[in-house]
């Protein structure tokens, strides 16, 4: 737990802060993140559990914006621990952080609800600027991740290209979303309120009957809607 945290820290204290939970089997691991997270100003650790079980009894205690994932746990794996926690707690946006980067991982974790695939070599700097692009929208992925996930597309794309009914203004907020946006920046693009983008992108979660931005994403480009 944070050190900022204990029974006389009222959570209101962290208003402004970027609240982050950290669910990680190892000690050293664990700490060490929250030391990067708890020592830069605008972020706290409000929670750092050891085990899928520890995280699914007490995270939401934590009140956190943004749960970074370790995939190889004891117990359930992580991948499962984000499944079940998006499911409690669609708000909170996961990030794996993890040293595999192989591709059944990656789309396992995407599809469970992850928003972003970290690796664990991945830069401090960077990795706390992952944190605040995950929760303004974006979906950061390591360099190498990302080159799998867009090689595997390509190398899987079916010929035929269901519509899923989106709209033509859907189907192109969703691919800003795809290259990068977060719904700040597409909405400035499109010349229309944030809240107008969130509204399509609800829209596009039913008719994908997918429960994330990430899910969404991943499916667009399975199926081949962007071309």
């Amino acid at each position: 737990m944070s050190s900022k945290d204990g029974p006389e820290t009222a959570l209101s204290e962290w208003s402004d802060d970027l609240r982050v939970v950290l669910i990680e089997d190892l000690r050293e691991i664990r700490e060490g993140l929250a030391v990067l997270i708890d020592g830069t100003p605008g972020y706290v650790c409000s929670g750092a559990f050891g085990s899928g079980e520890e995280a699914l009894a007490r995270f939401a205690s934590a009140r956190p914006h943004v749960a970074l994932v370790d995939i190889h746990l004891p117990g359930i794996s992580g991948i499962e621990a984000i499944r079940r926690l998006k499911e409690k707690h669609p708000d909170v946006v996961f990030l794996v952080l993890s040293v595999f980067d192989d591709d059944a991982r990656v789309f396992e974790a995407l599809c469970a609800g992850a928003s972003g695939y970290l690796l664990k070599k991945t830069p401090p700097a960077r990795l706390l600027e992952a944190l605040r692009e995950a929760r303004a929208g974006g979906g950061p992925l390591s360099p190498e991740v990302a080159q799998r996930v867009i090689r595997a597309f390509a190398e899987n794309r079916p010929s035929a290209q269901p519509s899923h009914d989106l709209t033509p203004h859907e189907i192109r907020i969703l691919k800003m979303l795809a290259d990068g946006h977060d719904y700040p920046s597409a909405a400035a693009d499109l010349g229309v309120a944030t809240s107008t983008v969130i509204y399509h992108m609800r829209q596009i979660f039913q008719k994908l009957q997918v429960r994330s931005k990430s899910e969404a994403v991943a499916k667009a480009l399975r199926t081949g809607l962007f071309s």
